[in-house]
């Protein structure tokens, strides 16, 4: 009976050390709905590519450092394209802020603390590094090299958070490095593999987290 008080008491103890160095109120549903937002952004960027097209296959390969499969006017096209980017983005955010400040109430958990700080800390500066990158990229005209950098960084972020929260987070950023690399080799591939990425893998994540974590 003894024994059993004293894995009690270190149990407790475990939970108590994890509570106050992790932040463990990440949602898996809005992991799943950041998903959901990709998968219809692409789509939407899939349409508006390929609708306004020379007729081609969109799987071929071709080289996306050039437009010559887009007949409109390219700056039009990438305002567009950067749109919904941008709309994808703040529906993640605000479904990721809405459903993490509920189950932080629910686990007794600030949301904002030293932990949640870290974490944001050492995921946004992947982020905006790879985000400035990216513009860069975008303004000398390096078109093809977009999505297999923001998956790339985007991975890298994660991998760099996970330290301050669930291991599986780690999981899902190395999943999104490799992904950026095998797309890197793929040129021609972009859309594909960032739907891929930001849409089939964070459901998938979603899923996993809001069963082992949020039921």
């Amino acid at each position: 009976m003894k024994e059993n008080e004293i894995q009690d008491e270190l149990a407790s103890i475990r939970n108590l050390m994890e509570r106050s160095s992790k932040f463990i109120s990440l949602s898996g549903l809005s992991g799943i709905l950041a998903g959901v937002y990709a998968l219809i952004g692409a789509s939407l960027a899939y349409f508006i590519l390929y609708d306004n097209s020379i007729p081609i296959d969109p799987y071929i390969h071709r080289d996306p450092s050039t437009t010559e499969f887009w007949d409109g006017d390219i700056n039009s096209l990438l305002l567009t394209l950067s749109s919904i980017g941008l709309f994808v983005l703040i529906a993640s955010l605000i479904s990721g802020i809405m459903l993490t400040r509920k189950k932080a109430r629910q686990k007794g958990q600030r949301v904002w603390s030293s932990t949640s700080r870290s974490l944001l800390f050492h995921m946004a500066t992947p982020l905006v590094s790879g985000g400035i990158l990216i513009l860069i990229f975008l303004f000398r005209g390096y078109y093809g090299i977009v999505s297999p950098s923001s998956l790339i960084f985007y991975g890298l972020a994660l991998v760099s958070a996970s330290n301050f929260t669930f291991t599986m987070v780690k999981y899902l950023g190395l999943c999104e490095i490799i992904l950026g690399l095998i797309a890197a080799c793929l040129p021609g591939y972009g859309l594909l593999f960032w739907a891929i990425g930001f849409g089939v893998l964070h459901i998938v994540y979603g899923s996993m987290m809001y069963f082992k974590y949020d039921r």
